[in-house]
């Protein structure tokens, strides 16, 4: 309980009944104007010249606005980030990026517009840039991947400097979700959903063929009580993992073997910092973009879609899937992700 520390009464004093009303209606007006603005111009300690607001270091950045998530969020424009609108490789800071995918052959990894958008917002994006009601009414789907890189740094490397696409979100192992750029731009991830969508990619090394599994005996081992742990390949150091020290224990000590498009797949799990992370960001993306529902594709008896949806399918769905849902080719985020454990998390996050 906070205590309580009584002062002598001040003498009283007289109060114009005019300034006092002013004061109040200014007040009053003030408060009404940070309601529905988030202004704070006028309010002693807020809004002086020069003040630094700092970030918490969990927002994410939507249409150039600040959206708490309640997970350790890195941005583009911090020190330690990964900025996808660099026009120089990351990791080798001389050399341009080799050209993108764009009509234009620069090295952009991303689009302003999304192409679903009718003419006049069209317009009015290209004049004023995206607002967050525009944005809202045109993206519906959160593409989960995993990465085959199996940390966040070796990703945004292929991804940027390598390969010429880009993603929204990385997930790394430690649960610190690194954002590359606005939300409103249009990442270059999921092939036709990218114009409705927004990415993550999950740092995990993917699924394989129980019978062609030399990869994960590679990336996983023992530790000596005899839980799974991933282990890095020495090359990679500490994989640029954010916590010192961070050791991977897979949430299921156990592979996980099951059907993906109609192959049997093994992987191991997420790790419990990743899966609190991905619950806290789902949740926000909800509700930040409500067209995206907190829930995945079904089946006809309810439970988890594990293949491609039609283009009908695909047209009528909103809310969270897998790049396996989206593309024949893709088998990711694999068979080991909790879908109820992600979904009812966040759920109960929006409640």
């Amino acid at each position: 309980m906070r205590s309580t520390i009584a002062t002598p009464l001040s003498k009283p004093r007289t109060t114009n009944l005019r300034t006092l009303g002013h004061r109040t209606a200014m007040l009053g007006a003030c408060l009404a104007a940070f309601s529905t603005t988030g202004c704070l111009h006028g309010l002693h300690g807020y809004g002086k010249p020069g003040q630094q607001i700092p970030r918490r270091g969990d927002e994410i950045m939507v249409a150039g606005q600040l959206f708490h998530t309640g997970a350790p969020v890195v941005l583009w424009t911090d020190r330690d980030g990964y900025d996808a609108y660099r026009a120089e490789c990351k990791f080798n800071p001389g050399e341009t990026l080799p050209t993108g995918r764009n009509a234009s052959k620069s090295p952009q990894r991303y689009d302003t517009l999304r192409k679903n958008v009718p003419e006049d917002v069209k317009d009015d994006v290209l004049a004023h840039g995206w607002q967050l009601k525009e944005l809202q009414n045109y993206v519906d789907l959160f593409v989960l991947h995993y990465d085959v890189c199996g940390t966040s740094q070796r990703c945004f490397k292929v991804l940027q400097d390598m390969r010429g696409l880009s993603v929204h979100f990385m997930l790394d192992l430690d649960g610190t979700i690194y954002q590359t750029l606005d939300l409103k731009e249009r990442a270059w991830h999921a092939g036709s959903a990218n114009d409705r969508s927004v990415g993550v990619e999950i740092a995990n090394i993917g699924a394989y063929s129980p019978d062609h599994a030399e990869t994960l005996d590679k990336w996983y081992g023992k530790d000596a009580a005899g839980r799974t742990i991933v282990t890095l390949p020495e090359n990679m150091g500490d994989g640029g993992v954010r916590t010192k020290d961070f050791v991977a224990y897979p949430s299921r000590n156990d592979a996980v073997v099951s059907e993906i498009q109609g192959r049997d797949l093994k992987q191991y799990d997420l790790t419990d910092a990743q899966y609190d992370s991905l619950i806290k960001l789902t949740a926000t993306l909800c509700k930040v973009l409500p067209k995206i529902r907190c829930d995945y594709p079904r089946d006809e008896n309810g439970a988890l879609r594990t293949s491609i949806l039609t283009d009908e399918e695909l047209a009528s769905f909103s809310g969270v899937l897998g790049h396996y849902h989206v593309s024949k080719q893709k088998v990711d985020p694999g068979p080991a992700l909790d879908w109820d454990r992600l979904i009812d998390g966040a759920r109960r996050e929006m409640r």
